[in-house]
């Protein structure tokens, strides 16, 4: 596995170019990428732009929660940014699900994403890219919704083997595996292709866990709540080798200098990286 910026997850707006200087000034091997950047300048000269780092992963270019209508017609743009995506050698895309729904019962919603991420992994696996998905963990989240849905690493892997197709699994962070009871044993079980991207943060000290807030975040390692180093750890032992970012959802970052706020990320990774 190798270390990746996010650079909008650490409060950090600048133009792509720039946002690759900082990461190779502070020593991180890949970078997120938007798949519509990508399209509008074409894949190779983003390569350039890259200039040998890493296209980590790419968020799904569409809204799958949208309405039939809506749907289909977003689909019509989907597979040419794939396309892009796979010329440049970005073999990752990921996505999260939320853990309630209003008006869909737990069956309903079950099938509804079953349908709806069958084509698009179907999609992706044209061009070899595998897609994770996201699983929402605190309580406090689903706190106040109708019906609760998909919320735990286990749940989300049901979820996948429903769909089908192989390059669907999951993006796995450090935060959700926290707060929905996750284990270090549940991590061993994983196969390196089940795990398709990763996020790591901390998580406040002196919240019950049922009490976490989502988007109240530290910095991975700033509290020690989170035992980042034996999920890190766990995660290299079974062979993952995808990237790793940082999503601290921390408003300190945000007031930062960009420099400073990549450097703090880099001093981050190097307190819990398990090498």
């Amino acid at each position: 596995m190798y270390r990746a910026l996010s650079a909008g997850a650490v409060g950090v707006s600048l133009p792509v170019e720039e946002c690759v200087k900082l990461a190779k000034q502070f020593g991180f091997a890949g970078i997120y990428l938007d798949a519509r950047w990508v399209a509008g300048i074409g894949p190779g000269p983003a390569a350039e732009v890259l200039d040998g780092l890493r296209p980590a992963c790419f968020g799904l270019p569409l809204d799958y929660r949208a309405d039939t209508a809506q749907f289909t017609e977003d689909v019509l743009e989907f597979a040419e940014l794939a396309e892009g995506m796979a010329a440049l050698g970005c073999t990752r895309c990921s996505t999260w699900v939320p853990s309630w729904h209003d008006e869909m019962d737990f069956d309903e919603n079950f099938q509804f994403h079953r349908r709806r991420m069958q084509w698009i992994a179907n999609t992706l696996a044209e061009y070899n890219i595998s897609l994770g998905l996201e699983f929402i963990g605190p309580k406090t989240s689903r706190d106040g919704h109708k019906y609760e849905f998909v919320h735990t690493m286990p749940e989300m892997l049901r979820l996948c083997r429903e769909v089908g197709p192989p390059n669907l699994g999951v993006l796995l962070d450090s935060w959700h595996w926290y707060t929905s009871g996750g284990t270090i044993e549940e991590l061993r079980k994983l196969k390196p292709q089940q795990v398709v991207d990763v996020h790591i943060n901390d998580a406040p000290a002196g919240i019950p866990v049922d009490e976490q807030q989502d988007h109240i975040r530290a910095m991975p390692g700033a509290t020690g709540v989170i035992d980042l180093k034996g999920f890190l750890g766990t995660l290299k032992s079974i062979g993952y080798k995808g990237p790793v970012m940082a999503e601290p959802f921390c408003k300190d970052m945000k007031e930062l200098p960009p420099e400073e706020a990549v450097a703090a990320t880099a001093a981050a990774f190097d307190a819990v990286w398990p090498d």
